[in-house]
C-alpha cells in the first residue's frame, strides 16, 4: 500500500538573533533554547512523508507574522501560516486586510493568541476580544485556541457566539498526562467538541506526559477521549516541533500518533493526518 500523505498542522520555526523567545526559560527548556529555522525542519519533515506544513506563531509580536508569511512563499514544504495580530485592536479588520495583502498573504490560514498566558479565565469572552473573532471569521480565517483546561468553558461560550468562526484546538487543550487524571480536562473538551464549529489537533501530547519516559500507553486514554469527543473528520496531526524535541524525535512524535489513530478505518486515519488539516486551513487555496 502506498504510503498515507501527512500534513503536519503545527509546528514552529525561531531565529534568536532576530528577537528573543521570552518564554523559553528555566532548565526544562534549556534543549530549544537555540534557533530553529526552516533548513532544520525540512529534512526531518520529509524523512517522515510529510507532504505541506503549518507554521504557526510563537511570540505576540506584529513583525512575526509578515516574517512568516514571506517564509511560507519562498518554501516548498510551508503551505499555511497561523499568525499573531492583536485581537483587541478597533482596526483588526483593516490589519487582518493587509496581512492578507502582503507576499505570501494567501497562505495565511489563521490566527491564534497565547490565551493560556492570560489570568482573565473568560478571556476568550471579552467583547472587545469577540469582536476581534468576529473579523477574523469575516476574513476567511480560522482562530487556534492554546488554552489550558480550566480555559475550556470560556473557549466553548466564544465557540457558541461565534458559529461562523472555526475555532482549532492546540495540543487537546493541554491534558494532565503526566498526573495520570482526566479531570477536569475531559469535561471541558466534551463540551467544546459538541460545537460544529470546533476542531482539534492531536499534538503536544509528549511534552504533556513525562519527557524523559512517557510511552504510547500514556497517551492513549487522552487521545482515545479526544477521537470520541471530535471523531476523525475534526482532528489533525501536528508535531509541535522543535517544542517536541524536549521529549521525542520527530519521526517518534509521527509514529506516535500513527499509533494512537490505529484503530480507525483507512479514510478516518487519512483525516486525522492531512485531510481535516486541508479542509479547515483551506490549504490548496494557500497554495498547497
Amino acid at each position: 500500500m502506498a504510503p498515507q500523505p501527512v500534513i503536519d498542522a503545527h509546528h514552529h520555526v525561531w531565529d534568536l538573533a532576530v528577537r528573543d523567545q521570552e518564554w523559553i526559560t528555566g532548565e526544562e527548556l534549556a534543549p530549544i533554547r537555540r534557533t530553529f529555522t526552516l533548513a532544520d525542519l525540512e529534512p526531518e519533515a520529509r524523512a517522515s512523508g510529510v507532504s505541506a506544513t503549518v507554521l504557526v506563531q510563537t511570540v505576540t509580536v506584529a513583525e512575526e507574522t509578515p516574517e512568516f508569511l514571506a517564509l511560507a512563499e519562498g518554501s516548498t514544504l510551508v503551505a499555511g501560516v497561523v499568525g499573531w495580530t492583536d485581537l483587541t485592536a478597533p482596526d483588526i479588520a483593516d490589519t487582518l486586510a493587509a496581512l492578507q495583502a502582503l507576499p505570501g498573504g494567501r497562505r495565511l490560514v489563521g490566527i491564534r493568541h497565547q490565551v493560556q498566558g492570560e489570568s482573565d479565565p473568560e478571556w476568550l469572552l471579552r467583547p472587545d476580544v469577540l469582536r476581534g473573532l468576529a473579523a477574523v471569521a469575516a476574513a476567511g480565517l480560522a482562530y487556534d485556541l492554546i488554552v489550558r483546561p480550566r480555559q475550556l468553558p470560556a473557549a466553548a461560550r466564544a465557540a457558541a457566539l461565534l458559529p461562523g468562526l472555526t475555532f482549532v484546538l492546540d495540543h487537546a487543550g493541554k491534558p494532565p498526562v503526566a498526573r495520570r487524571t482526566t479531570h477536569p480536562w475531559a469535561d471541558g473538551l466534551r463540551a467544546l467538541a459538541a460545537l460544529p464549529n470546533t476542531v482539534c489537533k492531536l499534538s503536544g501530547l509528549v511534552t504533556e506526559a513525562d519527557p524523559r519516559a512517557w510511552t504510547v500507553d500514556d497517551l492513549r486514554p487522552y487521545a482515545d477521549t479526544v477521537i470520541d469527543a471530535f471523531g476523525p473528520a475534526r482532528l489533525m496531526f501536528g508535531s509541535d516541533w522543535p517544542v517536541c524535541r524536549l521529549a521525542a524525535g520527530y519521526a517518534d512524535v509521527l509514529g506516535a500518533a500513527r499509533e494512537l489513530i490505529g484503530r480507525l478505518g483507512d479514510d478516518e486515519q487519512r483525516s486525522v493526518l492531512a485531510g481535516t488539516a486541508q479542509r479547515v486551513y483551506r490549504l490548496r487555496e494557500a497554495g498547497a
